[in-house]
């Protein structure tokens, strides 16, 4: 691996199953370690590195409704939630791909753990459009469509 640490935590969306494209396309700068969640396994077969050098970049892709939750309430109680915690503690960049569906979209947490995340400076991609900034939700039943027409550069573009 050539290139500084950065650490992709997958989640178990069905926007995991593209996430070895994001780890290649990320290592061509990065040297790229994975950590991802229990959930994630449905869709990714990596293996969270257990042995890895603390990161400096963090991508989450995708990230879920469980797991952004978790992060904005400062909740490590998985690998993959203390990447994602310790970055925002540690003032690590942070770009995650927020893969959540209409329905829990508006659950009255979701509004507020956007801001945290915002406000803790995490770049926020659109898995629909690859938009930095502005996210929106997926129609429920729609993941194999956005899977299929997401780019995984949009993930390099946002990371700069």
């Amino acid at each position: 691996m050539d290139g500084q640490p950065l650490t992709l935590v997958v989640c178990g969306a069905p926007l995991a199953a593209r996430a070895a494209e994001v780890a290649n396309v990320l290592s061509a700068r990065w040297a790229v370690s994975i950590v991802s969640t229990e959930a994630a396994g449905t869709w990714f077969q990596g293996a969270t590195v257990d042995d890895r050098p603390r990161p400096e970049q963090v991508v989450a892709c995708p990230l879920t409704f469980n797991s952004a939750n978790k992060v904005a309430a400062g909740i490590m109680d998985t690998p993959a939630s203390g990447v994602l915690c310790d970055a925002l503690g540690a003032g690590i960049p942070v770009v995650a791909v927020p893969m959540v569906n209409d329905r829990l979209w508006g659950h009255p947490a979701w509004a507020s753990t956007l801001r945290v995340l915002r406000e803790a400076g995490v770049r926020l991609v659109d898995p629909q459009s690859g938009r930095v900034g502005e996210v929106s939700p997926v129609r429920s039943g729609t993941g194999p469509e956005v899977v299929a027409m997401f780019d995984p550069s949009w993930v390099v573009d946002a990371v700069g």
